[in-house]
């Protein structure tokens, strides 16, 4: 072994026990803590010291869980129409106002029509409340959960 593996080594080596040590410390800060929490105000017999003492170690030998694995996001297929998975079977309040501002937005922005433009249609906000209704309007909702995952459902999916 070269005196340059020989330093990478020992300096691997100081690393792990400055790990182990700030590891020591904080388990053995918590478990100080843990013994002041169930000793309380009041004296505690030989039978509960004893029972401290048990799980106190039993805390100790615990395996310490450093890096939580990274979920990745996955989706969530659609077996089939009626099949959501995620939230209510219709569309939200919001997902309908989402929908519906960015299809006006699209048709103030001379956007072509899906429909016959009906003749009570004063603004775009009516002409997308129509082409919503009709189900004519090709946008794909996407639903989300906590841990990422998700699930891409098509309008006409919805009741």
């Amino acid at each position: 072994m070269s005196k340059l593996e020989q330093k990478e080594t020992e300096v691997e080596n100081k690393e792990n026990n400055v790990e182990e040590s700030v590891l020591g410390k904080s388990v053995s800060d918590a478990l100080s803590a843990y013994r002041k929490i169930r000793e309380g105000k009041k004296e505690l017999t030989d039978k509960e010291l004893s029972d401290l003492d048990k799980e106190c170690k039993i805390i100790e030998n615990r395996e310490i869980i450093e890096i939580d694995p990274i979920h990745e996001p996955q989706e969530m297929e659609i077996s089939g129409k009626g099949k959501i998975k995620l939230g209510p079977p219709t569309l939200t309040r919001f997902e309908k106002a989402r929908i519906m501002g960015a299809r006006a937005l699209q048709l103030s922005l001379g956007a072509p029509p899906f429909i016959e433009i009906p003749s009570s249609a004063k603004t775009s906000l009516d002409i997308a409340l129509a082409e919503l209704e009709q189900r004519i309007i090709p946008i794909v909702i996407r639903r989300r959960l906590p841990n990422g995952d998700y699930q891409n459902i098509p309008i006409d999916f919805f009741d």
